[in-house]
């Protein structure tokens, strides 16, 4: 493992709780992640920011030679920690996502003379790219700078919600020059680009936008650009491949400051007389309506050019929300994994509407967002899990918009379905189930969500009765997805029927009796495709048999997604007691859990999984994908409950580090973080859509959740420890919790939960 890259100052433990609390940003490593297949990016942002700016360190063609590129896979943030070279600095980002879009304007400034190609990573004077070092670069949140070698400029980020700020700082008196590359992108491809427009308005304002298709079917982003001096020219190129008919604008020069701009393929530079030590800053702000709200935007926001005003207005925006949770934790990098974790868990979904509250809605027209802020980005099979249920904790009211936002998207859709994977007023439709159900309810039957409950369950009923969406018909009809119909019926089956428990959780809720009939009796369509005569799910043909070639180890072509069937055997959350019966009762159940996590995957499991390594997996256990992210729970419907707070703590441990290969898989925008820190604090929702979290074993030693409703909720560990693993006995509010679960109302009520640890199992 790499050492962390910043050296984050520490102070002892005997610090006080209240001392620490105007320092967490100093814990945060934007930097844990982004290697192998962290996919994180370590640019600034606001928490839930629409700007995402950040580094790209290279990228390459999503096609090639007209089929899908899996090295691409690899750029999924725009920034790898080991490239050489940064090509520029684009302003959106997902955040630890497996498949990717965005990376849109990057800016990229530069001196002597003009070269308007990014040039290549083996030869980056060949183009704008330069060289740069990890020891000098630094990355905190809402701000980062970096030092580019190859032009001796000194580049500094930091944001807004929905505006960029960069300041280039230039070594000596030369010509200077701002690259806005309008070609690049992430998971880029050569028609990706469906046009692009840009007017020069004035010596230091430019707006425009670009309209993209791929993993966003349409999706337009506006802009507004000013700088802090004059530019004295300008100029663009166009790399735009011969067409049959270009008009008759070549009457004009356009590459030699030409105003009014529009392509596929556009590249502009922007041209300055800059001083030794002078710093040329650029405001660059987003909209998801128009240029003109974009300008409102940033005039909004940032309507000064003090950066470092900027920059410290956001840290204290992290401030506040890192202090949601004050903990004390065992070591330094206990602190710097808990409050990174935090920091992730506040990165998607982001921010989609403008100052005025308007925002561009699925339907593709123009709304208002009344009452709520709107949201994009919701990466649902990731986050449904610990992310949601996290935000239902420690950040209500903003999770509650987030729902709010989902229902919008259902009342906008022409096929009238809640999101799957949305982001910038599209559906991508993908990974499966349909788990917005599972937020909505686990949102309302906690009380967070205070809209229409009645409507909210008639979205998630038409949602799940939507025959046309990925065998959801043939579900309806055989209670189960035929092997032939699907590549993952196996999985696709779990997960509707997980949400389907959701559904009728939801109508018992609000006493809708015939919903909570049809969906509850849909929620048991799990048992279709267990197969008895081998202990495990596994594909159903359409005739009702099994299918016969099958791979208990293989996760590619076996009826699962990101997953094999001994980690999919275990995915019904919300009946783990009748699951354990169906496959044989207790000792056959921790048999098949201790198999999980001790068992040796042979290297040819991995010639199929692109978005996990070995680090990701403890035996066949795989953590760096969410499937699996309940299982170490299932001893506790045993004898053996210690096992549970073993594997936790082993898990936390073995999958979590600082520096950048900390995460063992993708973040997915923000899972894999909340799972470290539900699980730190010793509970986790194992099914959300229930009011209740099941118990492990606590990493901190005492951490306080400050509620919105103005309660603290406290966890205490008594007698921690590396070795003290086990839970010897637990209090609530001094009195001994009879069971292994928590109800939420015990949390939002306040009052302190204290687990007595011990190095031997009770």
């Amino acid at each position: 493992m790499r050492r962390p890259l910043l050296l984050i100052p520490f102070y002892a433990l005997a610090v006080s709780v209240s001392a620490q609390k105007n320092n967490l940003i100093q814990y945060v490593d934007p930097l844990i992640g982004t290697a192998k297949m962290g996919h994180t990016f370590p640019g600034a942002t606001v928490p839930f920011g629409a700007v995402q700016l950040s580094p790209d360190t290279d990228t390459v063609s999503y096609d090639f030679g007209g089929k899908y590129n899996p090295e691409v896979y690899t750029f999924c943030a725009g920034y790898r920690y080991q490239d050489p070279n940064i090509v520029g600095f684009s302003h959106t980002h997902f955040s630890g996502t497996g498949h990717s879009d965005l990376g849109d304007f990057l800016i990229m400034p530069t001196q002597g003379k003009l070269q308007m190609n990014p040039g290549t990573a083996t030869n980056p004077e060949t183009g704008f790219r330069s060289r740069y070092s990890h020891a000098n670069e630094k990355a905190e949140p809402n701000y980062y700078k970096v030092l580019l070698e190859d032009h001796n400029i000194q580049a500094e980020l930091t944001t807004s919600a929905r505006t960029g700020f960069h300041r280039y700082t230039f070594p000596k008196k030369d010509e200077a020059h701002i690259i806005l590359d309008l070609i690049s992108g992430i998971y880029n491809y050569e028609a990706k680009n469906v046009w692009t427009v840009v007017s020069i308005l004035n010596d230091s304002t430019v707006t425009g936008y670009r309209q993209t298709t791929g993993w966003a079917r349409t999706r337009t982003v506006y802009f507004s650009m000013t700088f802090s001096k004059p530019f004295k020219s300008y100029g663009s190129k166009n790399y735009d491949k011969a067409q049959a008919y270009k008009g008759f604008w070549r009457k004009f020069n356009q590459e030699d400051n030409f105003p009014d701009l529009a392509g596929h393929q556009l590249r502009l530079h922007f041209d300055f007389d800059a001083e030794a030590g002078e710093a040329i800053m650029v405001k660059f702000a987003l909209s998801p309506v128009s240029m003109s709200n974009a300008t409102a935007n940033r005039q909004a926001e940032i309507p000064h050019w003090n950066f470092d005003k900027t920059k410290t207005d956001g840290q204290t925006l992290w401030e506040n929300e890192l202090g949601r949770i004050t903990a004390k934790l065992p070591e330094k990098k206990d602190y710097v994994n808990f409050y990174t974790a935090m920091y992730h868990a506040a990165l998607m979904p982001t921010v989609y509407m403008d100052t005025d509250g308007s925002y561009k809605g699925l339907d593709h027209e123009i709304h208002q967002a009344k009452g709520f802020t709107n949201y994009t980005s919701f990466s649902l099979w990731d986050t449904f899990r610990a992310f949601h249920p996290y935000l239902n904790i420690v950040n209500p009211s903003r999770n509650a918009d987030m729902v709010q936002s989902m229902m919008a998207h259902y009342q906008q859709s022409n096929l009238k379905m809640l999101p799957i994977w949305s982001h910038y007023a599209n559906d991508n439709w993908c990974m499966s189930g349909y788990h917005s159900v599972s937020v909505i309810a686990d949102a309302i039957i906690k009380g967070v969500y205070k809209g229409d409950a009645n409507e909210a369950l008639q979205a998630c009923v038409a949602t799940a009765r939507q025959r046309r969406y990925e065998g959801i018909g043939v579900y309806m009809d055989k209670g189960y997805i035929p092997s032939e119909t699907n590549s993952t019926s196996v999985s696709n089956t779990l997960e509707y029927a997980y949400d389907d428990w959701c559904i009728a959780r939801l109508a018992k809720h609000l006493g809708k009796t015939s919903i909570y009939d049809e969906f509850i009796k849909r929620s048991e369509n799990w048992k279709n495709v267990y197969d008895a005569s081998i202990g495990f799910m596994r594909p159903r043909l359409a005739d009702g048999s099994f299918r016969k070639d099958f791979d208990v180890l293989e996760t590619h072509g076996q009826g699962f997604i990101e997953g094999n069937t001994w980690n999919y055997s275990l995915y019904v959350p919300h009946n783990p007691e009748a699951l354990m019966q169906t496959m044989g009762g207790e000792k056959r159940l921790v048999r098949y859990l201790d198999s999980l996590f001790t068992m040796h995957l042979p290297d040819a499991f991995f010639a199929n999984t692109e978005d996990i390594t070995r680090e990701g997996i403890i035996g066949n256990y795989v953590h760096g994908n969410e499937p699996a992210h309940h299982v170490a729970y299932l001893y506790n419907i045993t004898t053996q409950p210690w096992k549970t707070q073993e594997k936790i703590r082993m898990i936390l441990k073995n999958q979590y580090d600082n520096g950048s290969d900390g995460l063992r898989g993708n973040d997915d925008a923000g899972q894999m973080s909340a799972w470290y820190l539900f699980n730190s604090m010793g509970f986790y929702p194992v099914a959300p859509g229930s009011d209740e979290y099941w118990l492990g074993s606590p990493l901190v030693h005492n951490a306080d959740i400050r509620l919105e409703n103005g309660k603290t909720f406290s966890v205490e560990s008594i007698n921690p420890g590396e070795k003290n693993v086990y839970v010897q006995k637990v209090l609530l509010n001094g009195q001994p919790l009879k069971s292994l679960r928590l109800k939420h109302a015990d949390i939002v009520n306040g009052g302190k939960l204290q687990f007595f640890m011990g190095s031997k199992r009770p």
